[in-house]
């Protein structure tokens, strides 16, 4: 099928999970039914937790046989959506990703570093919960650096998220669904304040 083919009424290209896999790094975006959506733009703050979090999850998993991906990875979370998790951590026993391609497995951990801007907000609270969920994400963490909070919200065996962890200081532990893993709020949000203040 030609690229002819994939024009719509409105006139705008409609992306295969294919196609957007093969777009050059310049064209960022995730894909949403087929449409290219214009991605946020991460601040030093989304990319030094993100630096953070990936360093916690691969001290803990990579000894244990599963791996940890990074914000770059296209996964592909239904037949017509294509999202970009701020990672991905797979257990010891799951299947794993291919090394190149587009990523059809779900992974045990997606994480999402929340932005202050209200429409990633709400694509992170609201649209990937739902298809992370559907497409079997067994547990998603929402990072939020302006509260200052964690979230883990667990599968359950209806399709649907419940809140498992909530939590603003101190220590995670246990953390669910990771044996042994310990997370230290207090330590996490020092660090962050290691950066110099916003510019106004």
């Amino acid at each position: 099928m030609g690229r002819e083919a994939l024009i719509d009424s409105s006139g705008s290209a409609e992306l295969t999970l294919a196609e957007w896999y093969e777009l050059p790094e310049e064209e960022s975006g995730e894909l949403v039914d087929g449409r290219l959506e214009e991605e946020e733009v991460p601040d030093f703050v989304h990319e030094f937790l993100v630096a953070l979090m990936a360093q916690i999850f691969a001290n803990w998993v990579i000894p244990r046989g599963g791996v940890v991906g990074g914000s770059d990875a296209k996964v592909a979370v239904s037949e017509k959506r294509g999202r970009k998790p701020d990672l991905t951590v797979y257990f010891s026993g799951s299947v794993l990703p291919p090394r190149r391609g587009l990523v059809r497995v779900p992974p045990d951990i997606a994480v999402e570093i929340i932005s202050p801007k209200p429409r990633d907000t709400r694509r992170d609270r609201v649209d990937k919960l739902a298809e992370y969920s559907a497409f079997g994400i067994r547990f998603y963490w929402l990072v939020d650096p302006e509260l200052r909070t964690v979230e883990i919200l667990e599968l359950g065996d209806d399709g649907r998220y419940v809140h498992a962890v909530g939590a603003a200081s101190g220590i995670i532990d246990p953390v669910p669904g990771c044996d042994d893993l310990v997370v230290d709020l207090d330590q996490l949000w020092q660090t962050i304040d290691r950066l110099a203040p916003a510019e106004d």
